[in-house]
């Protein structure tokens, strides 16, 4: 038997022939086997095949010449990918997106190209062009990482932005199964992504806004992200970087609630996204069905003071933590008090008074020492100039209403309002909830708004571990395309945290990936045979696999 090259329809394939004799001694050839079309033949599957028939007929021997040396390969990392790519499949992402994306019109793969990218998000956050000599250090299996170009990847984020939709809707029906029936909490919140590039293009998502990474003006986009009771990702949404965020509620809520059941919407939120000023707003939102949007709201810390009548009104436990309820204008205000939060945010706010109490005194006192003739080395200091440099300390210190540097006095002086300080001490330790949901008692309604500070990790992990920002791209649908692929990322992390929890891990997500990263796969030649195998794996990351719910790695399997 051999091997031989036949063309059909104008292309070529490798087929497997073996030769014989007909009845009259005739040779002949016939057809044993095609093993595919041989500008598509994956060259390491062809090895494996030469190298199978070799032990199975007991031979070793080798075109190559025999150099009596040991040859080495690079490792390369397989564990991390090796996980992603079973939770991939598991959820049922490759499926869809094979299948949403499927088009003859592409001649490479495009759920490839997707997958990569999502990986990457994970394991190394890169540009395009870094996720390219990412893969020159792993293996991520079913994916030949030399068939994957620069303008492969760009053409896939095109192609999610071509049937987003379909994929969108697919997802919903591929995330029912990990949600909860009765789903009735959603949690959704507003966070600013920071976006380079100069000029204007149309539909440009990139937008002078507030950013909240930088504390100032900055151009970026709006990430709007919509997550269960639980953690799992939803539904998200980019908006220009300068929209008002009470705007962007109502059609995410309404896309999320055409697609999963939910019965009751209680949109627990912080501090930034709901605000006192557009609360009226937000009660008149229609949902459909009869549904208005019910809300639990965070009251900004700088707006306490306009609770400090009611706060006053109410008398909270001193040794333990306490809740009370009130109303005004006819909503619920809850206020919870923690005393030994109280306790630590007094003596911060005391430390930081005496520091800028001593740094004035300081100031005064070389003044009089210098009045009454006593030189110092250095320039001569003067009464305004003590002044600009106390009142800066101060504005930094964000101690105004505390202490007030005298503009008017003709000498250098200050003063320290102690009502003041002891009105933000009764403030200390609290949190005011603002709040329409009727049937919940005022400690379920602060448990609720509690959660929020776990599901907010989700807005951490995209800063942080996924690298969502800042973004590079210029045109509106390759960000969007961004913002889907950090997404997906987000989905397989969170699901990777729920396994662990769920099995009583100690690890979190990223300290599972880097555990997992010392599995790698490694290749060598003995003389004349080819060699491959994986790293023998620690009984701690069989546990973390069992944990995860991932079988262990195979090298035949990559």
């Amino acid at each position: 038997m051999y091997v031989r090259v036949s063309n059909s329809g104008g292309r070529k394939y490798l087929r497997l022939v073996e030769a014989y004799r007909d009845e009259r001694g005739k040779v002949r050839q016939r057809h044993i086997a095609q093993l595919g079309r041989l500008d598509q033949l994956d060259t390491a599957q062809v090895d494996g095949l030469i190298e199978s028939l070799r032990r199975f007929g007991g031979k070793v021997e080798s075109s190559e010449p025999d150099s009596g040396e040991v040859e080495f390969e690079r490792a390369r990392e397989l564990g991390p990918t090796w996980l992603l790519t079973e939770l991939w499949e598991t959820l049922g992402l490759g499926d869809l997106i094979r299948r949403s994306l499927r088009s003859s019109r592409r001649s490479f793969d495009v759920e490839a190209a997707v997958r990569l990218m999502v990986f990457n998000r994970l394991c190394d956050p890169e540009s395009k062009l870094g996720l390219l000599r990412w893969l020159e250090g792993v293996v991520v299996p079913g994916i030949e990482a030399e068939a994957i170009t620069h303008q492969h990847l760009l053409r896939a984020m095109d192609a999610l932005m071509e049937r987003r939709e379909t994929i969108r809707k697919g997802l919903s029906v591929r995330l029912l199964p990990l949600i909860d029936r009765e789903l009735s909490v959603v949690f959704y919140d507003l966070t600013t992504i920071r976006i380079h590039g100069e000029g204007e293009v149309e539909g440009d998502l990139r937008r002078y806004g507030r950013s909240k990474e930088l504390a100032g003006p900055a151009r970026q986009c709006v990430l709007g992200l919509i997550q269960s009771a639980d953690g799992l990702p939803l539904d998200f949404e980019l908006f220009e970087g300068n929209v008002a965020e009470v705007t962007t509620l109502t059609p995410m809520l309404e896309r999320t609630l055409k697609r999963y059941p939910i019965t009751r919407v209680i949109v627990v939120a912080d501090r930034g996204l709901l605000s006192l000023d557009n609360i009226a707003e937000v009660e008149q939102l229609d949902l459909g069905k009869g549904r208005s949007l019910e809300y639990i709201l965070a009251v900004p810390a700088a707006r306490y003071r306009d609770f400090t009548p009611l706060i006053d009104g109410l008398s909270f436990a001193e040794t333990r933590e306490s809740v009370r309820e009130d109303e005004l204008d006819g909503r619920r205000v809850v206020v919870a008090h923690c005393p030994e939060r109280a306790a630590e945010q007094s003596a911060r706010r005391r430390k930081k008074l005496d520091e800028l109490i001593a740094l004035g005194d300081a100031l005064a006192n070389k003044l009089d020492a210098q009045d009454a003739g006593k030189t110092e080395r250095g320039r001569r200091a003067s009464d305004r100039g003590a002044y600009t440099r106390f009142a800066r300390a101060v504005y930094e210190a964000q101690f105004s209403r505390f202490i007030t540097p005298e503009l008017e006095s003709e000498r250098f002086a200050f003063s320290v309002d102690e009502q003041a300080v002891t009105r933000a001490e009764a403030l200390d330790g609290k949190l005011v909830l603002l709040s329409n949901v009727g049937d919940l008692a005022a400690e379920d309604i602060v448990e609720r708004y509690k959660a929020l500070a776990d599901i907010e990790r989700g807005f951490r992990v995209l800063k942080s571990d996924i690298e969502i920002a800042p973004v590079y791209h210029y045109k509106p649908d390759r960000i969007r395309a961004h913002g889907m692929i950090c997404f997906l990322a987000l989905l397989l992390h969170r699901v990777m945290r729920r396994r662990l929890r769920q099995n009583n891990s100690p690890f979190s997500v990223e300290r599972a990936l880097e555990k997992l990263r010392a599995i790698q796969l490694h290749r060598v030649r003995v003389e004349r045979r080819r060699l491959r195998g994986l790293t023998k794996m620690s009984a701690e990351q069989l546990d973390l696999l069992r944990a995860l719910q991932v079988p262990k790695p195979a090298a035949d399997a990559v």
